[in-house]
């Protein structure tokens, strides 16, 4: 007999885990900056926390897969984020705060996937669900960005360690509601030989690529979005705002990505969210001062992440078996949001700090139209329509 799917303790884990990247990703920048750190020294520390998610996911991946301990490597990634991000109470230099940042960043990026994985186990053969499981994370992001930016309003940037500590604490307390599935894969010889077969196939690296490019466009965004706001006078609530609008499309489009994913090819779907975000990225560059074509183009992220992050998740499922699901899922997370993101922060750092925003939102642009230019040869499995 199946077991029930355990909606809400998934989505709970979800909910937690995107508020506390909610409140470091808008607001860390800032805080940095009041801490008296530089603008390249911001993007060198962004890039250490993205960076992790290079060396993590794979590491950790492969110990999933090889141990079926997956549960328990979920809950003490968990655990030791939370504890060595409490060694942010100390005065830290660039050097102190980066090792601290290197190290609670190498467990919490970790984590997100394997519970990714959990999730789909949980699912079976209801993974059409997994958006809407999913969009709890986003409403997590949504409520600490929103929260937080009027917070900072009234309240000291100085309080945000404080915050994102007890969110670190409420992922690991969550991570003990979840069980293994009923029904957890076996073990299976020659997972590491499968993955490295599937991997190394033309199509799978091409979509590893253009996860890459994807994230490298997000470099201005994700680490200087809210100074580069700031900086023309938007208010900290405003800003907290225009970052939720941005996931509440995303979360709207959560609901219904699982159809255009059944009856539009890998190909059109990737194209258009490239071409929605390098519109998105030049206009940000162009106009910051026009507040109305800022929320135009903060809805786009409907398309930069929320189909787009969809789309990759479903052809890791698809393309990585049962033995490699790990494996599949912290190379996605590695390519993209690890090694892309690691050099999209490190540049934006140089870019800003040398040409300014827009600029570097104009070479984002640019990113964002060549990986929809190598989508073109993206081919859906004649199996999957």
């Amino acid at each position: 007999m199946s077991q029930p799917l355990p909606y809400w303790r998934l989505s709970s884990f979800y909910l937690f885990y995107f508020a506390c990247l909610g409140a470091l990703l808008p607001f860390w920048g800032l805080y940095l900056r009041e801490r008296g750190f530089g603008l390249t020294e911001i993007g060198s520390l962004m890039a250490i926390l993205m960076a992790t998610k290079l060396v993590a996911p794979n590491v950790w991946g492969w110990i999933a897969d090889r141990t079926h301990k997956r549960l328990a490597i979920i809950r003490l990634g968990s655990i030791l984020s939370a504890l060595i991000f409490g060694l942010m109470y100390f005065d830290h230099g660039f050097v102190g705060m980066a090792l601290v940042m290197a190290g609670f960043s190498f467990f919490w990026n970790a984590v997100m996937p394997q519970f990714e994985v959990l999730t789909l186990q949980h699912l079976g053969s209801q993974v059409t669900r997994y958006s809407r499981i999913r969009l709890w994370g986003s409403v997590g992001f949504v409520a600490a960005v929103v929260g937080l930016g009027w917070y900072f309003e009234h309240f000291p940037i100085q309080h945000l360690p404080w915050l994102v500590f007890s969110l670190y604490c409420m992922i690991a307390v969550s991570s003990f509601a979840v069980a293994s599935p009923a029904q957890s894969p076996g073990k299976v010889q020659g997972g590491l030989r499968l993955f490295l077969l599937e991997a190394r196939k033309p199509q799978t690296l091409l979509f590893f690529f253009v996860c890459f490019l994807m994230q490298i466009s997000f470099g201005p965004y994700y680490t200087f979005f809210t100074i580069y706001l700031a900086d023309f006078g938007y208010s900290k609530s405003v800003i907290g705002w225009l970052w939720a609008l941005g996931v509440i499309a995303e979360i709207l489009i959560f609901l219904i990505v699982h159809q255009l994913i059944s009856h539009l090819s890998w190909r059109s779907i990737a194209c258009g969210c490239f071409a929605i975000t390098a519109a998105r990225w030049w206009v940000t560059g162009a106009y910051p001062d026009n507040g109305w074509i800022i929320v135009i183009a903060q809805l786009g992220h409907a398309a930069s992440f929320g189909v787009f992050h969809a789309l990759a998740i479903h052809i890791v499922h698809k393309n990585f078996g049962s033995s490699t699901a790990g494996q599949g899922q912290a190379m996605y997370s590695a390519l993209s949001f690890g090694a892309g993101g690691a050099i999209a922060a490190y540049l934006s750092g140089i870019l800003v700090e040398s040409w300014g925003g827009s600029m570097a939102y104009f070479l984002a642009a640019g990113v964002a139209a060549l990986g929809g230019l190598l989508a073109l040869a993206l081919k859906t499995p004649a199996a999957n329509g």
